[in-house]
């Protein structure tokens, strides 16, 4: 049996980065299965896209989870996988992506990165997470 996957680490079994919970407990996670359904695919799917960088995830309440927002009802919201790219070109840690796309910014459409990506404002969004790399 593997050793329990910490917060922030890469389970050893699965592959999956998890970053750590440094979400307000107020924003929404969702358990693998609930992606998987709500994004019409497999839970395979699901961590496989995981492993690709395209989502991120949090273990919470012994769960892997992955927040709410990600998600539109057309499925993940536009332009998420790509910042996170360019976040992790940039060397950002899973941990520290997830505290920068939830981080309050006035400056933003929407007052936080996830926010502004739901409402279409990603080339602001890529262009801030690029200026970050320099």
């Amino acid at each position: 049996m593997g050793r329990p996957v910490e917060c922030g680490t890469v389970s050893p079994v699965s592959g999956i980065p998890v970053a750590e919970d440094v979400l307000d407990p107020a924003v929404a996670v969702l358990p693998l299965t609930e992606v998987a359904k709500a994004l019409g695919t497999s839970v395979n799917k699901v961590r496989q896209m995981l492993r690709e960088g395209q989502l991120i995830a949090v273990k919470r309440g012994g769960e892997l989870c992955v927040p709410g927002a990600f998600f539109v009802k057309d499925g993940v919201v536009k332009g998420l996988a790509g910042t996170i790219t360019v976040l992790a070109d940039s060397g950002f840690s899973r941990t520290e992506m997830l505290r920068w796309l939830f981080e309050e910014d006035d400056t933003l459409p929407g007052s936080t990165p996830v926010n502004a990506l739901r409402t279409s404002h990603g080339t602001e969004v890529k262009r801030r997470a690029q200026a970050m790399a320099f």
